[in-house]
């Protein structure tokens, strides 16, 4: 399929005079590229539109350091100032709901508004001011995975397909007529980082593909509505999620951990033993990357002697880890193993597991049952 990174005029040309405005709300740095995209492709010469304003959240306290404590703008704010627009076209609400801000917005007269990953919900209020309404670029296949965590979700899911959807925005959560979907097979391997990206890459050159059709109206009238009987949610992770239990097998596991990197992450206690003086260290592991193995027999419902991932010893409330080769093998309770490519101990960096199993020194390690 063919794609235009940039908005042509059905004329010859376009005037600045004559250019519709776009305003661009978005705040991680997965939005930071695409209003990146959109800025690039405002530029273009015939471009139909250009970006009048940027809405982002507000600035947070974050950073170490000497900059620890002091506020930050967000990625999308950063871009927008870095790129030139003017102080007061970055707009920063606490609530898109504000007053003066609902009326600064009026005051631009947008022709639409774009939204990525923004954050905030968007009240009636907010909605009716641009004329051609607001889009949202959304990494699903709407109306699957609505919600906070759309991509988290699907790989925690284990998903072979996913896509990004370009949509109208309505009250509903995610719920407005489709404008255009792309499809994408997921990799086994992918982490949320990666696919959350390319989705939204995708997405934005979906948008301008089909931004002349929503800045003259008939993507209006063209939209498919969702079928709501269909809709699927995808609530917001919660820290809590990031405990790894092992009495699930292995491909659930995996599925967790590139579903929630780099937040809140994959944790598990270990319990590392001098075999010789008895001493024993309890360990707190972040889990980074991961393969799953499956299960010698698909009947095999407990570990076993038998079985390639390990053997119960003595306490019973844990099994032993091991290394092979380059990975670190730990035994689930239905005779699969997660093999673990890359880890991350407690205060220290990222490490592969031959460098973390060194530093055990002859000690051998268990993960609790």
């Amino acid at each position: 399929m063919r794609r235009d990174f940039s908005c042509k005029a059905h004329s010859e040309g376009a005037n600045s005079a004559d250019k519709k405005k776009l305003v661009f709300l978005g705040s991680p740095e997965v939005a930071a590229r695409v209003l990146g995209q959109l800025l690039d492709a405002a530029q273009q010469p015939h471009s139909l539109f250009e970006v009048a304003a940027v809405v982002t959240q507000p600035p947070s306290s974050r950073g170490r350091g000497r900059s620890k404590g002091q506020l930050q703008p967000t990625a999308v704010g950063q871009l927008a100032a870095d790129r030139g627009l003017p102080p007061d076209r970055i707009l920063s609400p606490a609530s898109a709901r504000d007053a003066a801000f609902l009326d600064q917005l009026r005051q631009l007269q947008p022709d639409v508004c774009v939204t990525a990953a923004y954050g905030n919900f968007l009240p009636s209020s907010f909605l009716s001011i641009p004329l051609r309404g607001t889009v949202n670029i959304h990494p699903s296949l709407l109306p699957k995975f609505r919600g906070a965590s759309p991509v988290q979700r699907a790989l925690e899911q284990g998903v072979h397909e996913t896509g990004v959807t370009v949509a109208f925005t309505v009250l509903a959560m995610d719920a407005g007529p489709v404008i255009a979907q792309e499809r994408v097979r997921v990799d086994d391997a992918i982490q949320a980082p990666q696919l959350l990206a390319d989705l939204f890459h995708r997405g934005t050159q979906l948008l301008l593909q089909h931004l002349p059709s929503v800045l003259d109206g008939s993507a209006a009238a063209s939209a498919t509505p969702q079928d709501d009987s269909q809709a699927t949610h995808a609530a917001k992770v919660a820290a809590e999620e990031g405990i790894l239990d092992f009495a699930l097998p292995a491909r659930t596991l995996h599925n967790k951990v590139r579903a929630f990197v780099p937040w809140p992450g994959m944790r598990a206690s270990f319990v590392a033993k001098d075999p010789t003086t008895g001493d024993v260290d309890n360990l707190s592991l972040k889990i980074l990357r991961t393969k799953p193995r499956p299960a010698v027999s698909p009947s095999s419902s407990s570990p076993s002697s038998s079985s390639p991932v390990g053997h119960a010893v003595i306490p019973e409330e844990v099994q032993e880890v091991r290394v092979e080769g380059h990975v670190m093998l730990i035994p689930c309770d239905d005779g699969s193993a997660l093999e673990v490519l890359e880890l991350q101990p407690e205060s220290k960096r990222p490490m592969v597991p031959k460098q973390f199993w060194n530093g055990l020194r002859n000690r051998k390690l268990y993960r609790p049952a």
